[in-house]
């Protein structure tokens, strides 16, 4: 597949937004969609402040942690992105799997060639729809849904809107 990273990640950028610090959120001090913990974690030491990190800083962080860890890679267009942000929002292991359901597969966290299989013989909207249904019923399923389950199933919208025209563009 084509590396789409950096249109995704602008992508996941934009929905991710700048510093915050909601004391709701269990994750914490974040900027750019990346919490203080995940951030230490990555550079190997604590630090004071998030509120400086950039684009550039965390795109490697990005590309490692979750591009790859969700086999974005390997998706089509569309898919990818949909893949990539979802790992952003609720980790790798949990947007592959989430994806697999939707495919119909067993939910083992792992893109093999069952799983690709599935993807290629299923017209990638009809990916797009059944991933984002997965994704709905997940956030659906979280305690924290009355606090932001408005924002998330707005995310699930555009995202939906962001691969179907990437798609469309590739068609």
């Amino acid at each position: 597949m084509q590396n789409n990273f950096q249109k995704c990640l602008d992508l996941v950028l934009k929905s991710e937004g700048g510093w915050v610090n909601n004391p709701a959120d269990p994750g914490g001090e974040t900027n750019l969609g990346v919490t203080k913990k995940v951030w230490e974690e990555w550079v190997g030491h604590e630090v004071k402040t998030m509120k400086g990190l950039t684009p550039a800083d965390v795109a490697p962080m990005y590309q490692a942690k979750y591009w790859m860890a969700c086999y974005a890679n390997q998706l089509p267009v569309g898919v990818d992105y949909m893949a990539f942000d979802m790992a952003v929002n609720a980790g790798p292991g949990r947007a592959v799997k989430l994806l697999q359901e939707a495919m119909g597969c067993v939910p083992d966290g792992v893109i093999g060639p069952r799983t690709m299989q599935l993807i290629a013989q299923k017209d990638p909207k009809d990916v797009v729809q059944a991933y984002s249904d997965r994704k709905t019923s997940f956030y659906e399923s979280l305690p924290t849904f009355g606090t932001f389950g408005k924002g998330w199933l707005k995310r699930v919208e555009d995202v939906k809107f962001n691969a179907l025209n990437m798609i469309g563009e590739t068609l």
